[in-house]
């Protein structure tokens, strides 16, 4: 079992996720960073969760603009999942940051602040999950 499911929705994000794959890389974890959208690829994902996601200890999601990505995550899999939105387009995160803090009943996820702090925060959340 791995550690870290680090799930981005598009190639183009990696760049803004740096700062916590070499935080995760740092203290040692396990990971796996996946490129999937939920808007494009919406079955790729879902069959990549259902397949994967118990393979992991927590699952980390990073999306901007309407970030669907976290949520479905969240919806779809029993492991824990930290949602961070990533400061992007007009808004600059806020939109992102209220797609995850409103999930619905039912559907919990761990939100984290917006942009840089937010990613390394999720880090050192899963940390604390892991070492659980």
């Amino acid at each position: 079992m791995k550690d870290i499911l680090f799930l981005i929705g598009s190639e183009s994000d990696r760049k803004l996720i740096e700062p916590a794959i070499d935080l995760i890389k740092e203290k040692q974890f396990s990971y796996t960073l996946k490129a999937i959208s939920a808007h494009r690829n919406l079955a790729e994902l879902l069959e990549y969760l259902k397949n994967n996601s118990k393979s992991f200890r927590v699952i980390i999601a990073a999306a901007g603009l309407s970030a669907a990505l976290p949520g479905i995550v969240a919806s779809q899999t029993k492991v824990p999942v930290i949602g961070v939105p990533l400061s992007v387009g007009e808004l600059s995160g806020i939109d992102a940051l209220l797609s995850m803090l409103q999930l619905p009943k039912g559907v919990p996820m761990a939100t984290m602040g917006i942009g840089i702090q937010g990613l390394l925060n999720a880090v050192y959340f899963a940390e604390r999950i892991i070492s659980h």
